[in-house]
Formats: C-alpha cells, structure tokens, sequence
C-alpha cells in the first residue's frame, strides 16, 4: 500500500527543514539531535511509578529505569533501546516504555547499555546479557515474576533482546518471550527492502556508519552475536513477535528471522505494518498508535502466564 499519508507529511514537514543525516553529523551531535527529537513527544503514558537504579555490569555499573504500570507481583520486559548501537538513551526511549508498561500490564525495565563507538562490540551485548540476568535473580525484590519473563527492544535494541534469547537459552535466564522490533538479524547480507526502501529515516550510508562506529572488523558480522539470523541453531528459543514495517530496510531481515524460528520449531508471529516505515512507532501517527497497543496486547496474552502452564 502507499506510504501512510500522515508519515508523508511528517516526512515532508521534516525535510523542508532541512535536517542532516545522522552519518553528515559527529556521533555527539548525533546524539543530541535524537534526545531533542525525543523531548518533542508529548504523548506520555501515566504509569504508578517509575524509578531509576543501576546493575551491576561486566565493566562499569549499567545504569536502568523500571516501569511498574500497578502493584502486586507482574510480569516483565528487559527493554533495549535502539540507535544503532551509538544513539539512544533511557530518555529516547522513555515514551515507548511509558506505553508498554501501560498497555501490557508489566514491568518494564529499560536498560541503558554501553555505547559505540567508546564501547565496541561485544560491550551492548555484555551489557544487555548482564542485565538481563541480573534482572531474573533480583525479581522478587522487584516485584516481579521471573517465570514470565521477556526481553524486547527496537531495531538496534531488537538485534540485542534476539542475541540475548540466545544467551540465555544456554545459559539462563528461562526467557518466556521475545518482542522484536524492525531488528537488525543479519548484518552480513543483502535484501531487496535495502534497495526498496533507503531513505525512510535510515539510509545506507546511515547504516554503514553505524556498522563502522559498532563493530572492529567486517569479519565480526559473521558472529551470531552480530548477525543473530546465522546462529548455528535456533531450537529452543522463547516464542517471539517480530514487527516489521512495509517500507523498512530491514524488513526483510527481521522476517527472514521469522522463518528462522519457525523453521525450527519456535512459535512466531511476524507482523508486516503497510505503509509505515522504520523506527514508526515512536512517530505521532495514528497507525503507530493502534500497533503499538497490537503489540502491547501480545505482550499482555504472552506473559499471562509461565511457561508451559496450563490456562
């Protein structure tokens, strides 16, 4: 289907200010550019509390923000932020954890893990692991339940909530879902939605400079912690939900992911958004809003109850 006609305007109203590329700007800039867009949503879900601690992590003390949408004991979201593994912070992703709490009912817990390129990979990686386990051990004291437990995240921080489930899946915590977002799965290969859809507030030349400020060497995008989507195996991961977007260029990947799972016995559920592009539901559009409460519904049926429970 056409482009959304009110992503179009948002499009048009952006362009005619003329605002840079993100790979035109130096990474701080790049930064200060995505915490002044994220202060411009006024759309912010009222949740009981939210309050900030910080986790002890494999290098430096990982800095968190828990959402808790009500009382008693809840099910949770280990919630990685996107930005290509350079942008991004607990403050840009505020709005969308603000609305997962709300909508699903759990608590959320956004991490806000190192970034490139003063941390190169493996640091996001290790970080987000360490949380995530961190999380599971402490969740009595949180108020939370760690049998329902799901990790999540947005593009950058979708390809970390995916290569933690891996993690995890050898080495714990029992993860009850995964909720991935346009993610990055394959950093190493080529899809038609690349050649489709460059320009929709991620272009090549974007993608490339965030690969470059992320990674070492080329040769590290054939590593699973890289490029989840070439792990050796994918039995015996945590059912997931993985959203795609029509005129996304990683659409392709994220649903290639998709079948990954599938073909390996992994209940999954792909859903494609016509006419909406990357990084649409942070975007003050009616079509983000309803998948945003889609996805957040999934979220609420899939952490209803453990794993393997009956009703």
């Amino acid at each position: 289907m056409p482009l959304d006609p009110q992503l179009q305007t948002l499009i048009e109203q952006m362009q005619a200010t003329n605002q840079p590329s993100l790979s035109d700007l130096e990474v701080t800039e790049a930064r200060a550019l995505v915490e002044q867009m994220a202060t411009l949503v006024s759309d912010r879900k009222e949740v009981a509390e939210v309050k900030d601690l910080v986790i002890p992590g494999p290098a430096v003390e990982i800095p968190a923000r828990i959402y808790r949408p009500g009382d008693g004991t809840l099910p949770g979201l280990v919630w990685f932020h996107g930005g290509g593994w350079v942008l991004g912070s607990l403050e840009s992703t505020d709005p969308l954890c603000r609305s997962l709490a709300a909508q699903a009912g759990c608590l959320v817990i956004s991490v806000d893990y190192r970034l490139a390129p003063e941390h190169r990979f493996p640091a996001a990686v290790e970080d987000a692991y360490a949380a995530t386990r961190w999380v599971a051990e402490h969740g009595p004291e949180l108020g939370l339940d760690p049998t329902r437990l799901a990790v999540g995240g947005d593009s950058a921080g979708g390809n970390l909530a995916a290569v933690v489930a891996l993690q995890a899946r050898e080495a714990g915590p029992r993860l009850s879902y995964q909720l991935l977002v346009y993610p990055a799965t394959d950093l190493r290969g080529w899809y038609p939605s690349y050649e489709e859809n460059w320009g929709y507030f991620l272009t090549e030349r974007d993608m490339r400079w965030f690969e470059g400020n992320y990674l070492n060497a080329d040769s590290e995008k054939d590593d699973p912690r890289v490029s989840p989507l070439h792990a050796s195996s994918h039995v015996g991961l945590p059912p997931a939900l993985i959203v795609t977007a029509e005129y996304d260029p990683l659409r392709d990947q994220g649903e290639a992911y998709g079948e990954k799972l599938r073909a390996d016995g992994v209940p999954v559920e792909v859903r494609r958004y016509q006419g909406m592009i990357h990084a649409f539901l942070g975007m003050p559009v009616d079509r983000a809003k309803t998948a945003l409460q889609e996805i957040a519904t999934a979220l609420r049926t899939a952490l209803a109850s453990p794993p393997g429970s009956i009703g």
